[in-house]
C-alpha cells in the first residue's frame, strides 16, 4: 500500500515543508487543528512508535523539540501539544510514524477527558501487570 508521508519525504506528493534534515521531514498539516498544525515525520517508514528504532526516535524528539519552539513563536501561541497517535484506536489514520505539533491559544481548548479512579488495589494490579512487562522486554529495551 501507499503512504503519502512515504510520498512527501520523496517528493512524489507536494507539502508545506518547513524543516528537513536527511533523515526527518516536517511539513504542514492539511487538515490543521489549529493554523501552524505541524508533523515531524523519519523520512524511512516505520508504522508507529513502537516499530522505529531508538537511535531514529532520539533524532526525531530532537527535531520536535526545535521544530515546536519555531511553531509556538511564529504563530505566538500561548503552548502546544506533541502527539502521537498509535493505532486505530488512538486515531492513527496514516500509519507512518509522525508527531504532531499543535499551537494552542488559551480560548481555543477546552481538554476535559473522562478520568477515571481506581477501585481499591486496582492501582496496584495496573502496576504489577506493568512492571512485570517492562521485566519482559528489558533486555529488548537494553539491547
Amino acid at each position: 500500500m501507499e503512504c503519502i508521508f512515504c510520498n512527501i519525504a520523496e517528493r512524489k506528493s507536494e507539502a508545506e515543508i518547513v524543516f528537513e534534515d536527511d533523515s526527518i521531514i516536517s511539513f504542514l498539516d492539511i487538515q490543521p487543528i489549529n493554523y501552524g498544525h505541524a508533523l515531524v515525520i523519519p523520512k524511512k517508514h516505520f508504522d508507529n512508535f513502537l516499530t522505529i528504532p531508538p537511535e531514529e526516535l532520539i533524532h526525531l524528539i530532537n527535531a520536535t523539540q526545535y521544530i515546536a519552539g519555531a511553531v509556538k513563536r511564529s504563530v505566538n501561541a500561548d503552548g502546544f501539544n506533541i502527539i502521537s497517535n498509535n493505532g486505530d484506536s488512538a486515531g492513527q489514520t496514516i500509519y507512518h510514524f509522525h508527531f504532531h505539533i499543535i499551537p494552542r491559544f488559551n480560548e481555543d481548548f477546552n481538554f476535559k477527558p473522562k478520568f477515571k479512579n481506581y477501585k481499591t488495589g486496582d492501582i496496584k494490579n495496573y502496576a504489577d501487570g506493568i512492571r512485570s512487562a517492562v521485566l519482559k522486554y528489558k533486555d529488548i529495551y537494553n539491547g
